[in-house]
């Protein structure tokens, strides 16, 4: 006999509420947004943060296009074939920056494996405008892994961004039934070869899509072992029905036990908490 009983979902905790976005900053920085014809992750990935990050003048800028050529079970940025490259995305980009009048930027990128050079001299172009017209702006570049391929990492590392992330996501046993073509050990391979650089290497994941506090563990031991310095942990939030469900909501105090533990291997900053994203605070990172 079929089991007709629907599949109760879980209800998210009061942990999770968010304040709406709103004041003088938060409009100022989504006029610009708008303006220039800027895509962000704060917006593409329904970002809990927007309202706190745009609030103070931030916001972390996507690049390439918004269309991704990847298709991974929790993300929200539409997926298909992109459109050409906009040649003048680099510029709009770095005058947008300037505009916003930054401290710290934040780069992202959806994934172009449909070009040669998967993205990376764009990539590389942004990062160089953006310190020609504001020199003394910091900047984190979160990329995608390039297929491994370390000549094209280091086209984005010569630019000489600051710090450069690429999130694992999940830990190893999730990541075939989490991520679309990146694979566990290929994303360690970047971020090793990030840490041999004079950038800071940072990595996050996801929690609350059936991992183990023992797994998040020896993902922190993996990350350490390639020379990753910087890592966050945050809930996974279902962006829609579609999307890969929540297993577990994850206890505030969980979070603050996977951070002492975390400082404790060697991590020079751990952020961690149910509301961090990637780009969270991630002016802090700059190790000097």
């Amino acid at each position: 006999m079929l089991d007709t009983t629907k599949k109760e979902r879980l209800r998210k905790p009061g942990w999770l509420k968010i304040n709406i976005p709103s004041g003088k900053e938060y409009k100022s920085v989504r006029g610009i947004v708008e303006s220039h014809k800027l895509h962000t992750i704060c917006t593409s990935g329904h970002c809990p943060n927007m309202h706190e990050c745009w609030g103070r003048g931030t916001a972390t800028l996507m690049i390439l296009g918004d269309i991704c050529t990847r298709s991974c079970k929790f993300c929200n940025v539409k997926t298909g074939r992109p459109l050409p490259l906009d040649m003048e995305e680099p510029k709009r980009v770095a005058n947008s920056v300037k505009l916003m009048k930054l401290k710290h930027v934040v780069l992202t990128s959806v994934d172009r494996d449909d070009l040669d050079d998967l993205g990376a001299g764009t990539w590389a172009e942004t990062v160089r405008e953006i310190k020609r017209n504001s020199p003394a702006v910091t900047m984190e570049t979160l990329i995608p892994d390039f297929d491994g391929k370390e000549d094209l990492i280091n086209i984005v590392l010569e630019a000489g961004p600051e710090v450069v992330s690429h999130n694992l996501e999940t830990v190893r046993r999730l990541t075939p039934t989490t991520r679309s073509r990146a694979k566990y050990d290929l994303s360690l391979k970047t971020l090793e070869i990030i840490a041999k650089s004079k950038s800071v290497a940072k990595s996050g994941i996801m929690v609350g899509i059936g991992e183990t506090p023992q797994e998040v563990y020896e993902t922190m031991d993996d990350l350490l072992s390639v020379g990753v310095q910087v890592m966050t942990i945050g809930q996974y939030l279902q962006p829609t029905k579609k999307h890969l469900e929540v297993v577990e909501y994850v206890n505030p105090d969980q979070f603050k036990e996977y951070e002492r533990i975390g400082l404790e291997k060697g991590f020079k900053f751990i952020e961690s908490s149910p509301l961090v994203r990637s780009s969270y605070r991630a002016e802090k990172h700059i190790i000097k």
